[in-house]
């Protein structure tokens, strides 16, 4: 968390916006990844939701600041490696949420604004039970099932065909008269008697238990094996439809689950058309009641406009469509004991608290941990060992601690004393520096958490991807000496035959398990740039912005020299407050769109440390770092290899969706203009950047001279 985590929206400068913009992007995308791909979620649905509804306050305040990896742009994650990528033909998007009954009747008078009807015109909406579990898409073509995906990231998702082949809701043909293409979205869960009986032979038999309904259904979606999943009793309610060629669906939405229905595929029995917002927030109030008892998990109702001509008129925003939103529950709340605040070190240093909870059940699901995020809010809570908390969770994940029932403290029980050393006994002292949140291990290098951390995330899924090298692996490899840097690993085979105790023969592995992991580290020698800059674990550098320097700076030879002349410049800085008296390689590094100085200076101290240098040199040696690619769509473009800046008010489409084709047709978009700026998109109220163009010779573009250049005219 940083220095302006705390700061009201409306309290921000323009300064402190941009750097909240780049904190929640960040943590956004963490949990996005935590939840869609690796079904491990580590915050409620609640705290989601404030994270997302905080980043769209600040751009609304901010328009000119929204990032090209803002939330707001992006649909859960990209599809796992492991699986054949589908892309879909219709993108999935997300849902945007209200919260009450206020978000609702806004949603309606929004609706109702947008296609100029009056107050008393007819305006049916369909609500459905938002059931917790997987998106899927299923394609039929002929009338038989002939591939599934999952959502993925909205645009590209995981081929699961075999998989969904053995869920009995699913029907392998539809009957003569349906569409000869037709795709269905739909959510795949586990009921709550499964689940636990499930979990009661997966204890028997020694295996960890899943957490929940949900992470136990996208578990057994995402088996590599069929056989296992269909061992797991999976289930399927369809509610929506993607491409549909030769045949109709009808004319409504209400129409389509009728359809549907008759074609064999389960819809929710509890949706139900309503008339307006009295009757969709009776309908909410009813299925509230029911959540207890039904026999699967439902976080919310979705309400949908019934006539698809309404829907096709309001469209869609960059992530959702305009004519449908989530009402969400709220989170449930608990009490139980804390008895222990223990802290946890990251691969950035960071030392994290974890608040040890009494066990206690949450919506069907024992909890026993829950982050306390930082030193402030164990202040601001005033949180201490023994006391009585409450606890919530929405979506059956990992709790939050709420607040303390301080009538119940015990006497003579003290405030957390936050260490001054790191616990990772080298005596290193645990250092804040002044702005910031976070308190941090000064060990740097030398710290075994953080060693052993950023190996954990340097073959982490998004980064190297090494099959069978996970969390336990590397950390034992590190004690006993195999590995100690990203290098080493591509060393294991090579030294393995001169250790006294191969891997082979190490508990829980043999012969072929150390086979396949040569066999996975040997096929990760040859790497994406991105993923490559990703792994090396650079304090700011999430996957958006690693595949902006990898567009940006094509190589890894390119980057690497460019990043050691930013560092050097950076060194001499007179005022750190004025980039502009740095030299050409930190500026253009600066230039770079969601970039800025707070993330320049992270990649800079990086690349200023010669441990660093000397493990980037090392893996030099041993891989093959592909060059960024401009994507295909945009290859022969105008735009391709351009560096675009966007500036003033545009009237035929938003900055973000300007800056989002840009990129789709191979433009670099940069938030500040230079010398190696190619165009200059100026709208209404241009500004400054305007001025600095001419003053440069950059071309300006009107709005109008854009979108020909782009192709939307």
């Amino acid at each position: 968390m940083s220095a302006t985590a705390d700061i009201a929206v409306e309290a921000l400068s323009e300064v402190e916006a941009e750097s909240e913009l780049a904190r929640l992007a960040r943590e956004i995308a963490r949990h996005d990844l935590l939840y869609y791909q690796q079904d491990q979620p580590e915050i409620s649905d609640a705290a989601y939701d404030r994270l997302g509804r905080r980043n769209a306050a600040i751009e609304a305040r901010f328009p000119n600041l929204v990032r090209t990896d803002s939330p707001s742009l992006r649909v859960g994650v990209a599809p796992a490696s492991g699986f054949a990528k589908v892309r879909h033909r219709v993108p999935m998007l997300s849902l945007d949420n209200a919260f009450s009954a206020e978000d609702v009747h806004r949603f309606f008078a929004r609706i109702r604004r947008m296609l100029e009807l009056d107050d008393d015109a007819p305006l049916e909406m369909v609500g459905e039970p938002k059931i917790d579990g997987l998106s899927i898409s299923v394609r039929y073509e002929n009338q038989h099932f002939v591939q599934g995906a999952t959502r993925g990231d909205g645009r590209e998702g995981e081929d699961v065909t075999a998989n969904l082949e053995t869920i009995a809701d699913l029907p392998e043909t539809l009957p003569t008269g349906a569409p000869s293409t037709l795709e269905v979205r739909g959510e795949v869960y586990m009921a709550r008697a499964e689940f636990q009986a499930l979990n009661a032979r997966r204890t028997e038999a020694g295996e960890a238990p899943f957490a929940n309904p949900r992470n136990a259904a996208a578990g057994s979606l995402r088996q590599r094996d069929p056989a296992v999943t269909a061992e797991r009793p999976l289930h399927l309610f369809a509610y929506a439809c993607g491409e549909v060629t030769g045949g109709e669906v009808g004319d409504s939405h209400w129409a389509l689950l009728e359809r549907l229905r008759q074609w064999g595929l389960k819809t929710n029995p509890l949706a139900r058309l309503c008339a307006g917002p009295e009757e969709v927030l009776a309908l909410y109030a009813d299925i509230a009641g029911q959540r207890a008892s039904l026999p699967y998990d439902v976080d919310g109702v979705v309400y949908k406009v019934n006539r698809f001509d309404y829907q096709t008129r309001l469209g869609f925003v960059s992530r959702a469509p305009r004519w449908a939103i989530a009402h969400k529950f709220p989170a449930e709340q608990v009490e139980t004991v804390l008895n222990d605040i223990v802290i946890q070190v990251g691969r950035t240093g960071t030392l994290t608290p974890v608040a040890v909870l009494e066990p206690v059940t949450v919506g069907g699901a024992v909890v026993s941990r829950a982050t306390l995020h930082n030193e402030d809010e164990i202040r601001r809570k005033d949180i201490r060992i023994g006391d009585h908390v409450i606890v919530q969770r929405a979506g059956d994940v990992i709790p939050q601690v709420v607040r303390v029932v301080t009538e119940k403290r015990a006497p003579g029980a003290t405030p957390f004393s936050y260490p001054k050393v790191c616990p990772c006994d080298l005596g290193t002292p645990a250092v804040r520096e002044q702005g910031e949140a976070a308190t941090r291990c000064s060990g740097e290098l030398a710290c075994p958490y953080q060693q052993v951390e950023r190996l954990i995330h340097f073959v982490s899924r998004n980064a190297f991807d090494i099959e069978g090298l996970g969390v336990k692996q590397v950390a034992a490899f590190f004690v006993e000496g195999r590995i100690e840097t990203p290098a080493d690993i591509f060393d294991l085979e090579k030294d393995d035959p001169g250790k006294e105790i191969g891997i082979a023969d190490l508990e829980g592995w043999g012969e072929k398990s150390r086979d396949n992991l040569f066999r996975a580290i040997t096929a990760r020698r040859r790497i994406g740039f991105d993923r490559f800059i990703y792994g090396l674990g650079i304090r700011q550098v999430g996957e958006a912005t690693a595949r902006l320097l990898a567009r940006s700076y094509g190589s890894l030879r390119a980057w690497h020299d460019a990043m050691g002349d930013a560092a050097a410049e950076r060194s001499v800085l007179p005022d750190p407050k004025k980039p502009e008296e740095v030299g050409p390689a930190y500026d253009a590094l600066c230039a770079i769109e969601s970039i800025g100085m707070s993330i320049a200076d992270d990649i800079t101290a990086f690349f200023s440390e010669p441990h660093n240098l000397s493990i980037i040199e090392a893996l030099e040696d041993r891989i093959d770092v592909q060059s960024a690619e401009i994507p295909a769509e945009g290859a022969a473009a105008p735009l391709a290899g351009k560096t675009v800046v966007f500036t003033g008010t545009l009237s035929k489409m938003s900055r973000k969706d300007a800056k989002t084709r840009a990129e789709a047709l191979g433009a670099k978009v940069a938030g500040s203009v230079s010398a190696r700026t190619d165009y200059l998109v100026a709208g209404e109220k241009a500004g400054s950047k305007a001025v600095k163009a001419a003053e440069l010779g950059v071309t300006v573009l009107s709005e109008d001279e854009w979108r020909e250049l782009a192709g939307l005219d």
